[in-house]
């Protein structure tokens, strides 16, 4: 079982800055791409964005410019560095994560419990 726990969220106004953390721990052999989805209320969850092993990243149009993606591969940590954020960014952020077990060609998926953020004023 892998667990994916994360951290950092809370309250903010508009146009500051939030830094998400999640770090990976329990039985795996490898850890591949990692992610940070969100969900608002009423809304589906929706990728904001991604990081592979070799640090290429991937994002939502709407956080481009503003969120930073990064990883600690010797931490099996990944971070997003979230800047001017508004009102719409309010939301459950989730860490997400694909894995592989030793002796398993399989590729899992861990999902953390959330962390919500609020912008508000």
């Amino acid at each position: 079982q892998v667990q994916l726990v994360e951290s950092g969220g809370g309250l903010v106004q508009p146009g500051g800055s939030l830094r998400l953390s999640c770090t990976a721990s329990g039985s795996m052999f490898s850890i591949n791409a990692m992610g940070w989805y969100r969900q608002a209320p009423g809304k589906e969850r929706e990728l904001v964005a991604t990081i592979t092993t070799g640090g290429t990243t991937n994002y939502a149009d709407s956080v481009k410019g503003r969120f930073t993606i990064s990883r600690d591969n010797a931490k099996n940590t990944v971070y997003l560095q979230m800047n001017s954020l508004k009102l719409e960014d309010t939301a459950v952020y989730y860490c997400n994560a694909g894995y592989q077990r030793l002796l398993d060609p399989r590729v899992y998926t861990g999902w953390g419990q959330g962390t919500q953020v609020t912008v508000s004023s």
